[in-house]
């Protein structure tokens, strides 16, 4: 299994749960992070003033990056692009020239190609065509991830990248639907703890805009794995902020699954599954 991410935190924000649980059943599981994440921001408040990070976040992120992976258990590999930042500004401004989203996908999508030839998996991850949300250089793993799923199984393109492979699955990511916030609002309600951070996040979220939900994959004993890992991003993440916000116990009994969306199959699939590999093994 391969997981094409745009930054370094990507990972352990989106699907960490399910590719731990993978891991622990004996799936060799790669994570693919586009860019090294170096026009990144300190997010977290209590690592504004943090003078190694304020010296060198990119070197920082990398050992953020490797321990995210050592809690995870999953291999990593950097793809090597820039990170093109999040533009702000009304014009907004051009993007840095030579960043990751700036650039042409097949250039891009050579080295995922390569990737994706020499690591043979069977199902790959990534973002749906708006990039989970808007950043431009998530809406460049789509197109990046498209392209390569495409263009490695080709035996005419750059057959020096390696045999053709055929990935047989590619999923989208969807972690935040309404959905599931609507689900977890009504078990709060139900026990007379309702949350005004859901509340807000419902009232956020147009539910005709859900994405499709097709595979759901349990996580309920991997949930602390994920946040660990999370919280292993130290300048991204707030300890005390909205991703930690929902009580892991609350999740289990309203919401226990990582959420996707089948965007294609070399297999045939009977909807809705319970397993990324479900027609493979």
């Amino acid at each position: 299994m391969v997981a094409v991410h745009a930054h370094p935190d990507d990972e352990s924000s989106k699907g960490a749960a399910t590719m731990a649980r993978y891991v622990r059943e004996g799936v060799r599981v790669t994570v693919i992070t586009c860019t090294g994440g170096e026009r990144g921001d300190i997010l977290n408040p209590r690592m504004l003033q943090d003078e190694e990070a304020l010296r060198d976040l990119p070197a920082v992120r990398r050992r953020e990056m490797a321990r995210a992976q050592e809690i995870l258990g999953v291999d990593h590999e950097w793809l090597g692009f820039e990170d093109s930042g999040l533009p702000e500004g009304d014009p907004l401004p051009a993007l840095p020239e030579g960043s990751f989203a700036t650039l042409d996908v097949e250039t891009a999508a050579r080295p995922l190609v390569e990737a994706l030839r020499r690591l043979r998996p069977h199902v790959m991850t990534t973002y749906d065509e708006n990039g989970g949300y808007p950043h431009p250089d998530h809406i460049q793993t789509h197109r990046v991830s498209m392209a390569a799923y495409e263009l490695a199984a080709d035996p005419q393109f750059a057959p020096e990248l390696g045999e053709p492979w055929e990935v047989l699955k590619v999923y989208y990511i969807n972690g935040f639907s309404r959905q599931k916030f609507a689900a977890v609002a009504r078990h709060l309600r139900a026990h007379h703890q309702p949350s005004e951070d859901i509340e807000q996040m419902l009232l956020r979220f147009d539910e005709t805009r859900d994405r499709m939900l097709t595979t759901f994959i349990d996580i309920a004993d991997f949930m602390e794995l994920r946040d660990e890992a999370l919280r292993a991003h130290a300048t991204q993440v707030d300890p005390e902020g909205l991703f930690f916000s929902i009580d892991n116990e609350i999740l289990r009994a309203a919401w226990p699954t990582d959420d996707y969306e089948l965007r294609t199959s070399r297999v045939g699939v009977t909807l809705p599954e319970h397993d990324l590999f479900a027609g493979i093994r």
